[in-house]
Formats: C-alpha cells, structure tokens, sequence
C-alpha cells in the first residue's frame, strides 16, 4: 500500500543554508570625484518682494501676434544696495530667464480687456542678452494675483519715481552747495587782493613824491 506520510528524506543540496556574503573589508575608490559646485542665480544681494507663477506672452510686431515667452514664476527684485527694483521671470522646468528688466518711474501696467487674469506693459526688456522694447502680456490663474501683480508693480514704479526725484534734488543741492563753495572763494580771493594793490598804489604814490622833491631840489653850486 501506498503510504500517505510525508517524505521525511531531506536533501543536504537543498537543507544547506546559503553562505552569506563575507566582508573582505577592501575598499573601492569612486572613479570620478564630484565636488560640490556653487552656483550663482545673480539674485544673491536682491530680496524678494512679488513671487507669483504665471504664463508670459510677448507681442511679435513683425507676425502681429502675441508669442508665448513660457510659464514660470514672475518675481520682483529690490536691490539692498541701490534699492532698484527689477522684474524677472524665469520658465518652471528649464530655468530659462523670459523676463529681465528694471521697474522705471515711467511705467505703467493696464489690465488685459479681453481677459480678467491678465495684464499689459511695455518694458526696455534684457532676457535675450541685449536691451529690446517689449511689449508684455502676463496671464495669472486667478483674478486676485493679477490684482495684486499689478498693485505691487505701480507702487515700485511709484517709489521710483521719489527716488528719481531725491536724487535730482540731492544734485541740485549739491551744484548751489558748490558754487556757493566757488562764490565765497571768489569773494575771500578779492578781499586778500584788495590790500595788495592798495599797498601797490601807496608805493607807487611814495615813490612819485620822492621824484618830485628830487626835482624841486636846486642842483649843488661848484
């Protein structure tokens, strides 16, 4: 009869445990050494005062067309330094810069009539390595971002402009400070010249008196 109990025969091929992995304790140097590169954005010394995402569109005169610059984030730049603002956008996945200009006292941004979310300006714009007048048109996802792009973006231009104002103030300050400077220099010169040339015209009198009473004189007899 055939017996219904388990094979209880074991093979050592396969009870024998898997010899694990010694460690020879060697090690393997990388073939190439990466070292850790620190790399610039120019935006170091600049705080951020506007970070929205938005899509860009510049107007192709030549085509007649607007042209989509890419997507990315839209930001507003204040220098620590001079205080200049600057508005750059750059794309989401390559980093590509779309926009890169300053925020000048004369701009002005106006909203888009044919849609809500977007808004218009021009701008002496330097994304392409070289100063172009731009024509932009900067789409939002909401209604509120587009507010509030384009609140932020006059009240710089708007600061700007009294910074523009102070400096032009400040060097007229300087030009009435410098001639004044020049005037009283002017002034303290002809005073010191004035009593060397009396003192001239006193010798000068001096030395007249003394050939007339030599003239009057009458000449020794022999």
């Amino acid at each position: 009869m055939a017996s219904n109990e388990p094979d209880h025969e074991h093979r050592e091929d396969e009870e024998a445990p898997a010899a694990e992995d010694e460690d020879t304790g060697a090690q393997v140097a990388p073939i190439v050494k990466l070292e850790e590169v620190s790399v610039s954005t120019g935006e170091e010394n600049e705080d951020p005062i506007l970070d929205l995402k938005a899509k860009l569109y510049r107007f192709d005169k030549d085509g007649n067309q607007w042209k989509e610059r890419g997507a990315g984030t839209v930001k507003l730049l204040k220098h620590e330094e001079t205080g200049k603002v600057r508005l750059v956008m750059r794309q989401s996945k390559t980093l590509k810069i779309c926009a890169n200009h300053l925020v000048s006292p004369t701009m002005t941004v106006q909203e888009h009539k044919g849609n809500d979310k977007s808004c218009l300006w021009h701008a002496a714009d330097f994304a392409d390595g070289e100063l172009k007048d731009e024509f932009f048109c900067i789409r939002f996802a909401s209604v509120e971002n587009r507010k509030t792009f384009m609140e932020i973006f006059q009240e710089v231009a708007e600061s700007q402009k009294s910074k523009e104002e102070n400096k032009d103030a400040t060097a007229a300050a300087g030009l009435l400070e410098k001639l004044s400077v020049e005037e009283k220099k002017t002034e303290d010169k002809a005073g010191e010249d004035k009593p060397v040339a009396a003192k001239e015209e006193a010798k000068k009198d001096t030395e007249k008196a003394d050939t007339e009473k030599k003239d009057e004189e009458p000449g020794s007899s022999t």
